[in-house]
């Protein structure tokens, strides 16, 4: 199989701060390109923070020009990013939580979460998913947090032929270790190798657990952060063999 090197970034996010959410996964990217990185998956919301107060007055079209840098520098690296933000796909549209794939060739995909927290519809509309990823031979499939936490969405993900099951996260310290079971259980019973991106520090009054992790699709654990604040975790695969490793950010 083809050299592939994925990573998830355990990033610290501004509340409502995009300017600064955008500068610093400006840095998280060029971290990852420095490590070989073709394929960045940022947390669940990582733009704005998990602000579901404010999701309305920051939600925007996924081609709106503030995401102009971020576009650029994906395409300038050749790193396709998965970054998280508020969206709107027409005007005075329902808010959806997004997860906006940056190509490292300039194009623009969405997916938008498709299974909603309890709660969470206060501010939000469930979305409707997006295509499985095509990587030459590969095929990853995104979710964001809750979509996970129903059994039939890795199943979708495996009946698309993925082989990646790629999930930008929040998870708080209470709810991580059945989290982590899950998405373990789901690499052994899909085939999949499996990449969580978790906020590395509170957000939206959440104490987020950090520990982003990657599993092999033998459930066998590759890397995984220690604990919260911000890092890389790096799946690398040279012919059929995965590793992983941690690189502080």
């Amino acid at each position: 199989m083809t050299a592939l090197i994925l990573a998830a970034a355990q990033t610290l996010s501004t509340a409502g701060d995009v300017a600064a959410n955008i500068a610093r996964h400006l840095v998280f990217m060029q971290a990852a390109a420095a490590q070989g990185v073709q394929l960045l998956v940022f947390p669940e919301l990582s733009l704005t923070g998990y602000e579901p107060a404010l999701a309305a007055d920051l939600a925007i079209a996924p081609e709106a020009p503030l995401l102009t840098p971020l576009r650029e520098m994906a395409r300038e690296l050749k790193l396709t990013s998965v970054v998280g933000m508020p969206v709107r796909l027409a005007p005075n549209a329902d808010v959806l939580i997004g997860a906006l794939v940056l190509g490292a060739d300039g194009s623009l995909a969405v997916y938008t979460k498709q299974y909603l927290h309890p709660g969470e519809e206060v501010a939000f509309a469930a979305g409707r998913g997006g295509a499985v990823l095509e990587w030459g031979n590969d095929r990853i499939a995104l979710a964001v947090c809750a979509d996970f936490s129903h059994a039939d969405h890795p199943r979708q993900a495996a009946l698309a032929r993925a082989n990646i099951y790629a999930a930008s996260v929040l998870i708080s310290e209470s709810g991580y270790a059945t989290d982590c079971a899950l998405l373990q259980g789901y690499a052994v019973e899909h085939n999949l190798l499996v990449l969580m991106a978790n906020h590395g520090g509170p957000s939206g009054g959440w104490a987020c657990a950090g520990r982003s992790a990657i599993w092999a699709n033998d459930g066998h654990l590759l890397a995984v952060v220690p604990g919260v604040g911000e890092a890389l975790v790096i799946a690398r695969r040279d012919g059929a063999h995965w590793v992983g490793h941690v690189v502080a950010v």
